[in-house]
């Protein structure tokens, strides 16, 4: 039978190895996040400067002003659209690698707390005589931090979610008023 240096020590190097691994997981995950934005934002810088140079072509050879606005309004519509799915596209992103995040911390808390909760257990079986006391706090300390982390993953996901609203309410306004831009300026026509 161990000793409960033993098991201590055990159970410290087991959990930093899971520490550690999560630490690598979530770097990892990070890692594709930060990418696919880069990605996005690529794709988007480089729409952008082709997109940029065939309309300033197109109002370059406005023959009077009537013909630039006309061609200015036909423009304000697809750039807000894109906008909005540019948004929608980020807001994406980083919920998916949010949600990899939580899934992936969830598993480590989960397996730790139930590595921890059953050395605690193994521990009580064979504690000596009035350390009940001792081992009610250590308990309670694994329930406390449990519900810590918890109220965490709880936290994160609602800063997500508004983040995901924010975006998706800030893309309808700018597509809106992209709209009435290009309804004004048709209605002067």
């Amino acid at each position: 039978m161990f000793s409960y240096q033993d098991q201590f020590s055990a159970a410290t190097k087991s959990n930093l190895q899971a520490q550690l691994d999560l630490i690598n997981t979530l770097t990892a995950k990070a890692f594709e996040g930060v990418e696919k934005i880069v990605e996005l934002n690529l794709s988007a810088a480089k729409a952008s400067l082709e997109e940029s140079a065939a309309a300033a072509k197109q109002l370059a050879a406005a023959k009077d002003p009537q013909e630039l606005l006309s061609l200015a309004a036909a423009q304000a519509q697809p750039g807000a659209e894109k906008a909005a799915a540019y948004g929608r596209h980020l807001a994406g992103i980083v919920s998916a690698t949010q949600a990899e995040f939580t899934k992936a911390a969830e598993a480590q808390v989960a397996e730790t707390s139930r590595k921890v909760g059953a050395l605690i257990d193994e521990i009580s079986k064979n504690a000596p005589p009035g350390s009940e006391q001792a081992i009610s706090l250590l308990k309670a300390t694994l329930t406390n931090a449990n519900a810590g982390y918890e109220q965490l993953t709880k936290s994160t996901k609602q800063a997500v979610e508004t983040l995901e609203a924010n975006l998706s309410n800030a893309a309808k306004q700018f597509t809106a008023v992209a709209e009435k831009t290009a309804a004004t300026t048709r209605s002067k026509k």
